[in-house]
């Protein structure tokens, strides 16, 4: 039977699963990520690969493995493939779509709550013994979020999640900007679909769900948020490098808009120090929006159930290339 590398880290009973289908299984077990000299080392004789997002499957890493069949990214994007290259091979690519779609909508509501209502800075002066005097303009008065205009870039499975909470949850009136239109979610939840510039223009929250693409790279930059209104707060969890960091950070001490939620960075993960030194109405999060136990879950099911079916002449479930 095969050998399958899996540098993700399968809960036990996946990796029994592959097991049980008489597989062996290498799984890394060393501290932080794998180095690239031993990920191509033990894929010289393997048929299947699990891994994650840090990861950085290339070229060299692909032209490398020559026995290799399958790439299961235990994620929904996979722009750390080198797609071109797998599919020069005739490597099946596949990612898990669909199961994290709750979870990251889930995530992307906290840290716009977070921010508008300044939840990190409370709590922090609440632990330093710093409770204020209740007052009509009190300090930490944060930002309404019910009835107020969201903005959604990118009208996929998350952003439509992210529309669901907003109009059904805060009665939120909702604009979305996407490359097509979706008519189902028009007619279902009353969005408006409206040009990228109106979008920025109108919203007071402006909530980011594109894949990182040449044209979405810094999409959100200087022009974005001089366009935006100085109240609003931008939230994203798609992918870090849509979002400028050093401009937004400059339109964040300006005083450009008010406010940032964030679970991705340009280079994670590393920070730009400029957000890491702003408190008032910037929430941080370390690339969590899957992060719930039953999410990891059944994206590791989706994984190895992608490979599986390869690895017995069956087509994968969610393959990307």
């Amino acid at each position: 039977m095969a050998k399958i590398v899996c540098t993700a880290d399968l809960f036990d009973d996946e990796v029994e699963r592959l097991r049980h289908a008489g597989h062996t299984v290498w799984l890394h077990s060393g501290d932080g990520q794998i180095s690239q000299e031993k990920l191509i080392a033990e894929l010289a004789d393997a048929e299947a690969l699990i891994c994650l997002l840090t990861d950085r499957i290339d070229q060299e890493l692909i032209s490398a493995a020559s026995t290799l069949r399958i790439i299961a990214n235990v994620a929904v994007g996979y722009e750390n493939i080198d797609i071109g290259a797998a599919c020069e091979r005739g490597i099946i690519v596949t990612n898990t779509p669909d199961v994290l779609t709750e979870a990251t909508a889930d995530l992307t509501f906290a840290l716009l709550l977070g921010a508008a209502r300044r939840i990190a800075e409370a709590d922090a002066a609440v632990r330093r013994g710093e409770f204020p005097t209740w007052g009509l303009d009190q300090p930490l008065t944060g930002s309404g979020v019910f009835g107020k205009t969201l903005g959604i870039v990118g009208m996929g499975r998350i952003g439509t999640a992210v529309a669901r909470r907003g109009r059904r949850g805060f009665g939120m009136r909702v604009l979305y900007h996407n490359r097509t239109r979706d008519a189902a979610a028009e007619e279902d939840l009353g969005v408006e679909w409206v040009p990228f510039e109106r979008l920025l223009e109108e919203s007071d929250y402006v909530s980011v769900h594109v894949p990182l693409t040449d044209e979405t790279h810094h999409l959100f930059g200087r022009g974005a948020f001089e366009r935006m209104k100085p109240t609003a707060i931008l939230v994203n969890v798609a992918r870090g490098p849509v979002v400028d960091e050093a401009a937004l950070v400059g339109a964040l001490e300006a005083g450009t808009i008010a406010g940032a939620g964030l679970d991705v960075y340009e280079d994670e993960p590393n920070v730009h120090p400029g957000l890491l030194r702003l408190r008032e109405r910037v929430v941080l999060t370390p690339h969590l929006g899957s992060a719930t136990r039953e999410t990891r879950k059944r994206m590791a099911e989706l994984a190895v159930s992608n490979v599986l079916a390869v690895l017995s002449g069956k087509e994968p479930l969610t393959p990307v290339a």
